[in-house]
């Protein structure tokens, strides 16, 4: 057991929790992912301002993002705060080579390594001291072999948590090494706003400020039975926990995705119902195929949108069972998008999204199925063995014609 601050004020409050001795947790992020490939495999966009995407922006440079371009922002506002930036469009191919060569220096750092998206990575360096040195020491290597063997820049936070680790390479962007040690975790995390805490999204952000707690400081000072009364009792638990610097969450290896996604950016400009159908369509299409390719099925669909104002909504179904095929999937989307349909109509719709979760193995759902012979998916097996052929668009819906499938984000490999 621990506790960092020893006020007899404050002991009784503090959350008691047991944790490692030494800060050897790795959070590994790099920096404006696709916008540093660009940069890195075009000379002339070096030190400029660089803009990934076209109606939505998907990635900005730190030059870019200095003038206060975000994601993901209206291109043509983007473009009003940076009118000089490069606007190039993204090449999800690179940016997926490019993830999997920074995975691969992951790997030879240590064993330990939880990805958590295509440009970060949880790294757990505890026990590698008598062969790699001191975590501080590995961090800096591995952030030379990144540059070095892959072109990126990336920054490293190291701390006894994850949490704190993710935290502390945010701090340290761009570019930058930061280590928490043990013995400062509250020094570090309590004057940084309540923002940097896991969960601490605009809706809770904006209560907080309400009762003039912007700092993780005062959140803690406050005390949970407080706090519950302003965020109720799952919120308040987990942020207050948080605050005390506690996370007992170890690095995983070898875990599955629980969720796979996609999307489509739509622009502003209004869009009739069938388009935005044959979108949901492709989207549909796009998952059930990674479905199969992983040998998962899935249970339940969500729906995310983003309407013209910014604002963001979602829809989800969970079917009765566990399924892989395209058709069930998409008839629980259809239903989805039509009880949401008079909002888009009233709200515009600038993005549509689906994700699938609820996964489980197939192999594992196949046990829990009746001893009945089950109705094999002809056409879904004849389509996905002619896209594995002849590539992933040569075959599409009619409605998408002149369309396209939109951008697929890039994953790592299940």
């Amino acid at each position: 057991m621990f506790v960092s601050d020893s006020s007899p004020a404050r002991h009784s409050r503090r959350p008691r929790i047991t944790a490692r001795a030494e800060a050897s947790i790795l959070h590994a992020d790099l920096d404006s992912f696709y916008a540093s490939v660009e940069q890195r495999d075009e000379p002339r966009l070096r030190g400029r301002p660089v803009i990934v995407g076209g109606g939505v922006v998907l990635a900005a440079s730190y030059e870019a993002k200095a003038l206060g371009v975000r994601t993901p922002m209206n291109g043509r506002a983007a473009l009003r705060l940076c009118p000089d930036a490069i606007v190039v469009r993204p090449r999800m191919s690179a940016y997926a080579e490019a993830s999997k060569a920074v995975f691969e220096v992951f790997a030879n750092t240590t064993p330990v390594v939880e990805g958590i998206s295509i440009d970060e990575a949880f790294l757990d360096v505890g026990g590698l001291r008598r062969i790699a040195g001191e975590p501080v020491e590995i961090a800096q290597r591995l952030r030379a072999e990144v540059r070095d063997q892959v072109g990126l820049p990336i920054s490293v936070g190291i701390a006894r948590t994850k949490f704190l680790a993710k935290v502390a390479s945010a701090v340290a962007k761009p570019d930058g090494l930061r280590l928490v040690p043990p013995d400062g975790e509250l020094a570090f995390l309590h004057p940084l706003p309540v923002e940097r805490l896991w969960g601490v999204g605009e809706v809770t952000s904006r209560t907080l400020h309400e009762h003039d707690i912007t700092r993780v400081g005062q959140l803690a000072e406050l005390g949970e039975p407080l706090l519950r009364s302003i965020l109720g009792p799952a919120a308040a638990r987990h942020l207050y926990a948080l605050s005390w610097a506690r996370d007992p969450r170890r690095v995983e290896t070898g875990r599955r995705r629980r969720s796979i996604g996609a999307q489509r950016a739509l622009g502003r400009h209004p869009r009739e119902p069938a388009e935005i159908e044959a979108y949901l369509h492709s989207l549909t299409d796009r998952l059930g195929r990674r479905l199969r390719a992983a040998d998962r099925f899935c249970r339940t669909v969500v729906l995310r949108m983003r309407f013209d104002d910014f604002t963001r909504a979602t829809r989800s179904h969970t079917m009765p069972e566990a399924t892989d095929h395209t058709e069930t999937i998409l008839r629980a989307a259809r239903t989805l998008l039509a009880t949401a349909m008079p909002t888009i109509q009233q709200r515009g719709l600038t993005l549509v999204g689906l994700a699938l979760t609820n996964l489980d193995n197939a192999d594992a759902v196949q046990l829990t199925l009746p001893l009945e012979p089950r109705a094999t998916n002809t056409l879904d097996s004849t389509l996905d063995d002619l896209r594995q052929r002849f590539g992933s668009t040569a075959v599409t819906r009619a409605a998408l014609i002149n369309r396209g499938e939109g951008i697929s984000v890039p994953l790592l490999p299940d």
